[in-house]
């Protein structure tokens, strides 16, 4: 697959079941059987779900797909998980989404450690009123990852970063640069409460809209098109537009910050010729960082 071939290091798809980006009514694939079908056609690069709502599965499911995907892919899984936000999705689908955010962070809150034990063979069960029912859950085979990586994403101050702090290998922020540095300091003041080294985990952004030529001009011309005039004046403030060396040069301090993994969002019809250069082209000058 060419994501291995040009020397990505992990691929991601949503979960969804609606498109997020254009046409709300526009075709979309389920995530888990996607990265099924990836881990069967690739052999080096790393795969995840960015990342998966919870309210969706039981986390005891999750953690035998999860493990499932690790024996497929020969140990390249990564579990990405959050509270989920999409509620007109979830009505449609007819799956509970709780009262709001705070009830859904209390279902992952609950849901991580019984993920966790299951990836860990620790047979656990959920505590005596939780939302679940997980009573001693063996998970056999255990991955093959001696540790298979548990992935939150979200920013939340209060209660999302925490559970990074007590729970997460990796956490995804898709945030301006500025926003980015602010949560940071939040995630270590986390850390330093729940006594977790935070060199421990790994961290990640997201970035969309990148769009690389070697002219300025012509790479503002092919975002234009392929946002349409209104979005793109929308979408066009920070996002990474222009040369490699503009785009380096944006990405550059998530890299000083120590976001060293960044996870680059594109939509139908994909810029192929973007997607090619941000690894050829871009990821070796932020090597030089």
């Amino acid at each position: 697959m060419r994501a291995d071939r040009l020397g990505y290091d992990t691929l991601w798809t949503v979960d969804h079941l609606y498109p997020v980006v254009g046409d709300p009514h526009g075709p979309n694939y389920e995530g888990w059987l996607t990265m099924t079908a990836w881990a069967a056609h690739t052999e080096r690069v790393r795969i995840g779900l960015l990342v998966g709502a919870n309210p969706y599965r039981e986390p005891t499911l999750v953690a035998k797909m999860a493990t499932t995907l690790d024996h497929i892919s020969g140990g390249r899984a990564i579990l990405g998980i959050g509270a989920g936000w999409t509620e007109g999705e979830a009505h449609d689908f007819g799956f509970e989404f709780g009262s709001g955010a705070p009830e859904r962070l209390r279902w992952l809150r609950q849901a991580l450690p019984i993920m966790r034990g299951m990836l860990d063979g620790t047979e656990p069960s959920a505590p005596e009123g939780s939302r679940y029912r997980a009573s001693h859950v063996r998970n056999d085979p255990l991955p093959l990852q001696r540790h298979l990586p548990i992935c939150i994403g979200g920013g939340g101050e209060q209660v999302t970063l925490r559970l990074v702090a007590q729970h997460a290998d990796m956490n995804n922020l898709t945030r301006d640069i500025a926003t980015v540095r602010h949560k940071e300091q939040v995630l270590l003041e986390h850390c330093a409460a729940v006594g977790r080294d935070p060199a421990e985990i790994e961290r990640s952004a997201s970035i969309w809209g990148v769009c690389i030529r070697d002219d300025r001009a012509e790479a503002e011309k092919v975002f234009q098109e392929a946002f349409g005039p209104d979005r793109a004046a929308r979408a066009r403030s920070g996002r990474p537009v222009g040369t490699p060396e503009d785009i380096a040069a944006h990405l550059a301090p998530y890299v000083e910050l120590g976001y060293r993994h960044l996870i680059a969002g594109f939509r139908a019809p994909y810029d192929e010729e973007s997607m090619t250069r941000l690894v050829t082209d871009v990821k070796p000058l932020l090597e030089r960082v």
